[in-house]
């Protein structure tokens, strides 16, 4: 996409969540769900498909451009952008990256025009972070494979047109060789979904567990047609939704940082507007430092993720200081706005709760820890 024409993207998101989401966030925190029409316009504006190529009608955007888009949706309520954000990373990559040529032409263009909605189903209650302890089984039989197990807090599994679902499909082979990444339609029989998991925050979103029983799925909808490849996709596209949440985490605190100045600029105590106070100062400076240092980092790695570079260590190292200074960022909003900043009025305190699993999911940051230190040592040729 040229320069020119990007800008001018941008930009309409900018409006859109300045006109249009960020009106409507007290909506969704009330009703727990995004407004229909909203959604609409998403699909509209094309969201849907900003990382699937043009060739299957997406926007086809480059990794250094899609931060700047998930930036601009991070400063909301994350309800909006887990509309289709799954559709967008780790619902579409794994079929995009790896998958045939036959199931690109299928899948892609209607998830890239929001046709359908997918989901990627890793997590089991025994399979988290040890992602290739998978107990989710898939027997062949014949030209199929009939799956067997539950997958647990799914993000948009209410809504999901397709799963990319994590099973092993050789139960000799321990760990991560013997798991498989397959296609599954949501209508497949014998998948059902559960209820809606109640949440600390994030209201709108939709997680909740998935159970497979005797669920048949055809053999050609493993992606790219190779048994035990499972594993290796998830890894490439979690590397790509780091990323991808890192930029997220830069809009929210961008977001955060605003709402400390403004309120700190109007509030008066002790005859003075709370700003002119150091300690109040020393907070905002400490949140927008973080705040800019996460961004460089994120657009670093964007850059060259889109060379070609793939540095998991450097990827798990922006996810993971990204995410903990949000954290740090919105504990400030909270104390800058002293006790409004408990009150559900103020959107800190919204911001508060939703922020708090960004250092949990695609890996919690003790995960990311763990992938950095490893990276590092295995460079100075330590076995670990």
């Amino acid at each position: 996409m040229d320069a020119d024409t990007f800008q001018m993207l941008r930009d309409t998101v900018r409006r859109f969540v300045n006109e249009r989401l960020i009106p409507a966030e007290d909506r969704v925190e009330e009703e727990d769900e995004v407004p229909a029409e909203i959604v609409d316009e998403m699909r509209e504006m094309g969201l849907f498909g900003l990382s699937i190529p043009e060739e299957f009608g997406g926007l086809g955007l480059t990794m250094s451009e899609e931060i700047r888009i998930m930036f601009e949706l991070g400063r909301t309520a994350s309800a909006f952008r887990s509309v289709f954000g799954t559709n967008v990373g780790i619902g579409s990559q794994g079929i995009l990256i790896d998958g045939t040529e036959e199931q690109k032409a299928h899948w892609l263009p209607r998830l890239a025009s929001g046709e359908i909605s997918s989901s990627f189903a890793l997590t089991e209650p025994e399979a988290g972070s040890d992602a290739g302890s998978v107990r989710t089984t898939a027997i062949r039989e014949g030209d199929n494979y009939r799956l067997n197990g539950t997958k647990r807090y799914i993000t948009n599994a209410p809504r999901a047109g397709i799963f990319t679902v994590m099973a092993r499909t050789d139960p000799d082979t321990p760990g991560a060789k013997g798991v498989s990444a397959f296609i599954v339609p949501a209508d497949t029989p014998g998948l059902t979904v559960g209820k809606v998991d109640k949440k600390m925050g994030q209201k709108g979103t939709k997680t909740c567990d998935v159970m497979f029983d005797d669920a048949l799925v055809p053999a050609a909808n493993i992606i790219g047609a190779e048994p035990g490849r499972g594993f290796k996709t998830a890894m490439k596209v979690l590397d790509r939704g780091r990323i991808n949440i890192a930029a997220s985490a830069c809009g929210m605190a961008d977001r955060l940082v605003e709402e400390s100045v403004t309120y700190a600029a109007q509030r008066k105590q002790f005859g003075q507007e709370i700003g002119t106070f150091q300690l109040v100062q020393g907070m905002i400076a400490d949140s927008r430092t973080e705040a800019y240092a996460a961004w460089c980092m994120a657009r670093d790695i964007a850059r060259r993720f889109d060379e070609g570079e793939r540095a998991a260590g450097d990827v798990a190292a922006t996810k993971y200081f990204a995410t903990e200074a949000l954290g740090r960022i919105a504990d400030r909003a909270v104390q800058v706005h002293g006790g409004a900043g408990y009150m559900r009025e103020y959107k800190v305190e919204r911001f508060y709760r939703d922020v708090r699993l960004l250092r949990i999911y695609e890996g919690t940051s003790q995960i990311q820890q763990t992938i950095i230190a490893k990276s590092l040592l295995r460079e100075a040729g330590l076995k670990v």
